[in-house]
Protein backbone atom coordinates (compact mmCIF):
# COMPACT_ATOMS: atom_id res chain seq x y z
CA UNK A 1 0.00 0.00 0.00
CA UNK A 2 1.39 3.54 -0.96
CA UNK A 3 1.96 5.90 1.78
CA UNK A 4 -0.79 8.22 0.63
CA UNK A 5 -3.46 5.30 0.07
CA UNK A 6 -2.10 4.31 4.25
CA UNK A 7 -2.54 7.87 5.08
CA UNK A 8 -5.94 8.19 3.52
CA UNK A 9 -7.37 5.48 4.88
CA UNK A 10 -6.15 6.65 8.77
CA UNK A 11 -8.05 9.91 7.79
CA UNK A 12 -11.29 7.83 7.08
CA UNK A 13 -10.85 5.67 10.07
CA UNK A 14 -10.30 8.79 12.24
CA UNK A 15 -12.66 10.59 11.41
CA UNK A 16 -15.09 7.70 11.56
CA UNK A 17 -14.09 7.33 15.21
CA UNK A 18 -14.23 10.58 16.26
CA UNK A 19 -17.55 11.41 14.36
CA UNK A 20 -19.50 8.09 15.76
CA UNK A 21 -18.07 8.29 19.25
CA UNK A 22 -18.74 12.28 19.63
CA UNK A 23 -22.16 11.94 18.40
CA UNK A 24 -22.85 8.78 20.59
CA UNK A 25 -21.42 10.74 23.42
CA UNK A 26 -23.25 14.29 22.87
CA UNK A 27 -26.67 12.51 22.18
CA UNK A 28 -26.53 10.53 25.42
CA UNK A 29 -25.44 13.94 27.54
CA UNK A 30 -28.18 16.01 25.27
CA UNK A 31 -30.90 13.95 26.35
CA UNK A 32 -30.47 14.42 29.79
CA UNK A 33 -29.53 17.87 29.95
CA UNK A 34 -32.44 18.85 27.63
CA UNK A 35 -32.14 19.31 23.97
CA UNK A 36 -30.22 22.60 23.97
CA UNK A 37 -27.68 23.48 25.95
CA UNK A 38 -25.52 27.02 26.12
CA UNK A 39 -21.75 26.40 25.63
CA UNK A 40 -21.26 30.43 24.87
CA UNK A 41 -23.96 32.26 25.61
CA UNK A 42 -25.04 34.30 21.84
CA UNK A 43 -22.67 32.27 19.62
CA UNK A 44 -22.74 28.39 20.59
CA UNK A 45 -24.80 26.17 21.99
CA UNK A 46 -24.91 22.26 21.51
CA UNK A 47 -28.88 21.04 19.95
CA UNK A 48 -30.52 18.25 18.82
CA UNK A 49 -31.00 18.55 15.13
CA UNK A 50 -31.83 14.92 12.74
CA UNK A 51 -31.16 16.23 9.30
CA UNK A 52 -33.04 14.26 6.86
CA UNK A 53 -30.83 16.18 4.12
CA UNK A 54 -27.46 16.19 3.19
CA UNK A 55 -24.77 18.08 4.92
CA UNK A 56 -26.25 21.30 6.48
CA UNK A 57 -29.48 20.25 5.48
CA UNK A 58 -29.69 20.53 2.33
CA UNK A 59 -32.36 19.22 0.37
CA UNK A 60 -33.97 18.50 3.66
CA UNK A 61 -37.68 19.71 4.63
CA UNK A 62 -40.83 18.07 3.86
CA UNK A 63 -39.96 16.68 0.40
CA UNK A 64 -36.37 15.19 1.84
CA UNK A 65 -35.23 12.70 -0.19
CA UNK A 66 -35.55 9.14 1.71
CA UNK A 67 -32.35 7.58 3.67
CA UNK A 68 -31.51 4.91 1.18
CA UNK A 69 -31.17 6.93 -1.61
CA UNK A 70 -29.07 9.53 0.07
CA UNK A 71 -27.06 6.33 1.55
CA UNK A 72 -26.80 5.64 -1.71
CA UNK A 73 -25.43 8.73 -3.64
CA UNK A 74 -22.83 8.62 -0.61
CA UNK A 75 -21.65 5.22 -1.08
CA UNK A 76 -21.34 5.90 -4.83
CA UNK A 77 -19.17 9.07 -3.98
CA UNK A 78 -16.90 7.19 -1.53
CA UNK A 79 -16.12 4.39 -4.55
CA UNK A 80 -15.54 7.64 -6.51
CA UNK A 81 -13.02 8.96 -4.34
CA UNK A 82 -11.46 5.54 -3.58
CA UNK A 83 -10.75 5.36 -7.40
CA UNK A 84 -9.45 8.95 -7.33
CA UNK A 85 -7.61 8.12 -4.89
CA UNK A 86 -5.66 5.05 -6.10
CA UNK A 87 -4.77 7.34 -8.90
CA UNK A 88 -3.58 10.65 -7.52
CA UNK A 89 0.18 11.15 -6.06
CA UNK A 90 -0.84 14.62 -4.12
CA UNK A 91 -1.00 14.18 -0.82
CA UNK A 92 -3.58 17.53 -0.31
CA UNK A 93 -6.06 15.43 -2.52
CA UNK A 94 -5.20 12.43 -0.92
CA UNK A 95 -5.70 13.84 2.62
CA UNK A 96 -8.99 15.55 1.60
CA UNK A 97 -10.17 12.34 0.25
CA UNK A 98 -9.98 10.69 3.45
CA UNK A 99 -11.42 13.09 5.12
CA UNK A 100 -14.53 13.26 2.95
CA UNK A 101 -14.73 9.09 2.84
CA UNK A 102 -14.70 9.15 6.55
CA UNK A 103 -17.44 12.39 6.73
CA UNK A 104 -19.70 10.49 4.19
CA UNK A 105 -19.18 6.80 5.97
CA UNK A 106 -20.18 8.40 9.69
CA UNK A 107 -23.60 10.04 7.70
CA UNK A 108 -24.50 6.90 6.32
CA UNK A 109 -24.06 4.93 9.33
CA UNK A 110 -26.69 7.94 11.27
CA UNK A 111 -28.69 6.98 8.52
CA UNK A 112 -28.70 3.44 8.65
CA UNK A 113 -29.56 4.02 12.47
CA UNK A 114 -31.81 6.13 13.31
CA UNK A 115 -33.23 7.31 9.88
CA UNK A 116 -30.96 10.73 9.89
CA UNK A 117 -28.12 12.17 10.78
CA UNK A 118 -27.59 13.41 13.97
CA UNK A 119 -26.14 17.31 14.35
CA UNK A 120 -24.80 18.90 17.30
CA UNK A 121 -23.04 22.29 16.98
CA UNK A 122 -25.15 25.08 16.51
CA UNK A 123 -23.38 28.54 15.76
CA UNK A 124 -25.39 31.97 15.86
CA UNK A 125 -25.34 35.83 16.17
CA UNK A 126 -28.77 37.05 17.96
CA UNK A 127 -30.89 35.29 15.14
CA UNK A 128 -28.26 34.56 12.20
CA UNK A 129 -28.22 31.19 12.59
CA UNK A 130 -25.68 28.56 10.85
CA UNK A 131 -27.35 25.29 9.81
CA UNK A 132 -26.53 22.92 12.62
CA UNK A 133 -23.92 20.64 12.10
CA UNK A 134 -21.42 17.29 13.03
CA UNK A 135 -17.82 16.35 12.79
CA UNK A 136 -18.30 14.36 9.47
CA UNK A 137 -20.07 17.93 7.50
CA UNK A 138 -17.20 19.50 9.10
CA UNK A 139 -14.51 16.77 7.81
CA UNK A 140 -16.76 17.15 4.39
CA UNK A 141 -15.75 20.71 4.31
CA UNK A 142 -12.23 20.87 5.09
CA UNK A 143 -11.99 17.46 2.80
CA UNK A 144 -13.59 19.39 -0.32
CA UNK A 145 -11.15 22.66 1.05
CA UNK A 146 -7.85 20.82 0.87
CA UNK A 147 -8.64 19.49 -2.44
CA UNK A 148 -9.65 22.61 -3.87
CA UNK A 149 -6.49 24.35 -2.42
CA UNK A 150 -4.16 21.67 -3.98
CA UNK A 151 -6.19 22.23 -7.03
CA UNK A 152 -5.09 25.70 -7.08
CA UNK A 153 -1.23 24.98 -5.88
CA UNK A 154 -0.99 22.79 -8.92
CA UNK A 155 1.40 23.36 -11.25
CA UNK A 156 -0.16 24.34 -14.80
CA UNK A 157 1.13 22.34 -17.36
CA UNK A 158 1.40 24.14 -20.49
CA UNK A 159 -0.99 23.25 -23.49
CA UNK A 160 0.34 21.35 -26.26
Amino acid sequence: MRPIDRQAMTLVIVTLIADQLSKQVLLGYLMKAGSVVSVIDGFFRLVVVWNQGVSFGLLGGDKALPPWVLSGVAIAVCIGLFLWLRRTDRPLTGWGIGLVMGGAIGNVIDRARWGAVFDFADFHIGQWHWPAFNVADSAIVIGVGLMLLDSLLAEKKPAP
